[in-house]
């Protein structure tokens, strides 16, 4: 029986959330593309390497990893049975052999010791009720001399899809839309806390630097407001008010998207950490 120390994530991300993930996976991959390479690299995977991809969603990273490995294998690990169905799926479709999938929580996964040369994790890290321990197990699931990489939300001001659903505050009930403190998107958005939390994991050689890329939301604005506004937050945000405000939320945020068309899409500025660190020996 599948373990979660985070019920309530479990809940979401095998509800609606995991559902609407797994149903725009494309969508979501073009958003987030641009920090793949950045990740990869950072986590400097090798032809026989085993990798693990946390929190991997669709599995769009885990599959490129694999692909790097090309010898040796990639293993993508999430909370979502939809996503991972999902992941196999499209591993399948695109020939991707050496790569599997597993339904866990990186808290309590109990990895087999030293299995992995490298961990990666595009945005995966921030969900953890006790983040220290998930760096500690992901520590013991590592070889000495093994490397993380990661990428996680910068401060959310910094993000200009999350300005745009700022706009809506004068009708829609954002509270703390945003805000830091987790576990949540916006949970590591302080590089001081994200040192403390993976050297407290056991690792060493702690890197963190912005990386800023642009994602693909939508073919027009009224395109890309749809898609915000059905994301979780969006349709949660949504529930709250009336019918009237709804309409009016949707066209207030096709208005602020607008100013980001260009050549046939809406592009947004993602602004993120890029997480670097070694396993000591």
């Amino acid at each position: 029986m599948t373990r979660f120390a985070d019920t309530a994530q479990a809940e979401a991300w095998n509800g609606y959330e995991g559902e609407q993930w797994a149903r725009s996976q494309d969508r979501w991959d073009a958003v987030n593309d641009g920090f793949n390479q950045p990740l990869l690299d950072a986590a400097a995977v090798a032809e026989t390497d085993s990798v693990l991809d946390v929190g991997c969603g669709a599995g769009r990273t885990t599959r490129l990893a694999a692909r790097r490995a090309g010898r040796g294998r990639a293993l993508g690990l999430d909370l979502s049975g939809p996503m991972l169905a999902k992941a196999r799926e499209s591993a399948v479709r695109e020939g991707v052999e050496n790569v599997s999938f597993v339904q866990g929580d990186a808290q309590v996964h109990p990895f087999d010791a030293e299995a992995f040369d490298a961990v990666i994790s595009r945005y995966g890290m921030t969900f953890f009720a006790d983040p220290a321990a998930a760096f500690a197990n992901l520590r013991r699931a590592l070889r000495p001399g093994g490397r993380l990489a990661f990428v996680c939300a910068a401060e959310a001001e910094a993000n200009q899809w999350l300005e745009a659903m700022a706009s809506l505050e004068a009708v829609l009930p954002l509270g703390g839309f945003g805000e830091a403190g987790g576990p949540g998107m916006f949970s590591l958005t302080d590089p001081g806390r994200i040192r403390t939390l993976v050297t407290a994991g056991g690792f060493t050689d702690v890197g963190v630097r912005r990386v800023e890329v642009p994602g693909k939301w939508g073919a027009d604005a009224e395109d890309a407001a749809a898609f915000l506004l059905d994301s979780g937050p969006g349709r949660h945000l949504l529930s709250q008010v009336t019918p009237q405000r709804q309409d009016r939320a949707r066209r207030m945020l096709t208005d602020a998207l607008g100013r980001y068309e260009a050549d046939g899409a809406v592009w947004l500025r993602s602004s993120s950490w890029l997480v670097t660190a070694v396993r000591g020996r």
